[in-house]
């Protein structure tokens, strides 16, 4: 079947929708997620404010709509940067974190948007985490190389039957996001990402300035300890 391209009007649509979309972003990084505010695009963009709500009902889902654009943007950085590592997990895991810091770092009002405190409709987005969803295509690429290490070589964790009994029952969000996981690869793929954000969270929220001068040396020593945990440090 032959696709069909987009019409005009669907293009300049979707021009007009990025465009207001760019403009919320402006606003963001410049005041925070409070000086978001339709007058202030409309006018940037020569529009009414009315104008706007044809392409986005509310200033809610406004934000909504740039909290997925910037989970997808930091979902493929993360990804490139797995590509980018070869094909040992360890490594990837490696790139994989750097990478996901990297942007945080660099964007912290965007991360703050995304994984900070939350926004009216922005705190729900992971609620529903399925396939496709752009939370589920951040998680994916690091569930792939703990799979790999685990088939590889299973390294130490809480035993089975606890996990199974205490976890297991609660894992249904990741499960429809993941599909079914062996509960080794699911405990410490989440150990590792509640790791892996607290550091970077407590980093660009500023948290560890009363103890280090340089955040970058303890997420470095967290990076090798996590993964000779899992037998993953690479050469």
């Amino acid at each position: 079947m032959t696709a069909t391209s987009p019409s005009r009007r669907e293009r300049l649509r979707s021009a007009t929708v990025s465009e207001i979309k760019e403009g919320a972003r402006k606003l963001l990084v410049a005041g925070g997620p409070q000086a978001i505010s339709l007058r202030a695009i409309a006018r940037d963009m020569g529009m009414t404010a009315p104008a706007i709500y044809r392409y986005f009902p509310s200033l809610e889902a406004l934000v909504v709509a740039l909290a997925e654009d910037l989970m997808r943007e930091v979902a493929d950085v993360v990804a490139a940067a797995s590509a980018a590592a070869g094909d040992d997990p360890g490594r990837q895991l490696v790139a994989m974190a750097r990478a996901y810091r990297a942007w945080a770092v660099a964007k912290p009002v965007e991360f703050g948007l995304v994984f900070g405190a939350p926004v009216p409709g922005v705190g729900e987005l992971g609620l529903e985490c399925l396939p496709d969803d752009p939370g589920a295509d951040l998680g994916q690429p690091y569930l792939d190389a703990f799979l790999k290490l685990w088939q590889r070589k299973p390294w130490p964790t809480p035993p089975r039957e606890y996990m199974l009994e205490r976890l297991g029952p609660h894992l249904g969000p990741l499960q429809a996001a993941h599909g079914d996981l062996p509960i080794e690869v699911a405990y410490t793929f989440l150990s590792g990402w509640a790791r892996l954000y607290g550091l970077v969270a407590m980093e660009v929220f500023h948290q560890l300035r009363w103890a280090l001068t340089d955040p970058e040396a303890l997420f470095e020593a967290e990076i090798v300890q996590f993964l000779s945990q899992v037998g993953a440090l690479p050469d």
